[in-house]
């Protein structure tokens, strides 16, 4: 049997494109509204096996990707959908730790998080659209009133 490979040849843990396809994964299983077991089920596979391919532990292969791509109805490509470029750019081979973000963003892992997940999935059970557009305008003027490029609309039309 030959010696199993490092996860990441630069340093310890896993490779730095293994957890951002993992965090896809569980991004798009949440969103959906879909458990671990459900999506085992699904593809073959233990939720014990799920966990450990949602956090970058083991390698999805291309098989796997495409049974994920097809249980979760999303095209391969959704997996590797706004990866930062400087992963792209290393090809993924990352030493410092997977949760590194880009610069541009404030909060790093904020799609990651379960309230951020659970908001989007709430936002689209709304099933009126000028009811979904009222939340947006809401969310869209308390993030600006917040934000550090505030803009002062009372001069303005």
């Amino acid at each position: 049997m030959a010696p199993r490979r490092p996860a990441n040849p630069i340093g310890d843990g896993p490779d730095a494109v293994d957890v951002y396809v993992g965090s896809r994964i569980r991004t798009r299983r949440t969103l959906i509204g879909m458990n671990q077991t459900a999506l085992a089920q699904r593809v073959g596979l233990t939720f014990q096996q799920i966990q450990k391919y949602e956090k970058g532990a083991n390698r999805v292969s291309a098989s796997k990707l495409w049974q994920f791509s097809q249980a979760l109805d999303v095209p391969v490509s959704f997996f590797f959908e706004e990866m930062p470029g400087d992963l792209r750019k290393r090809g993924g081979l990352s030493p410092e730790p997977a949760d590194a973000s880009p610069v541009d963003n404030p909060e790093p892992g904020l799609m990651r998080k379960r309230e951020t997940l659970e908001l989007v999935k709430a936002y689209t059970r709304i099933a009126n659209p000028r009811d979904r557009r009222r939340i947006y305008e809401i969310f869209k003027t308390l993030g600006d009133l917040e934000g550090p490029d505030r803009i002062d609309t009372a001069n303005q039309e």
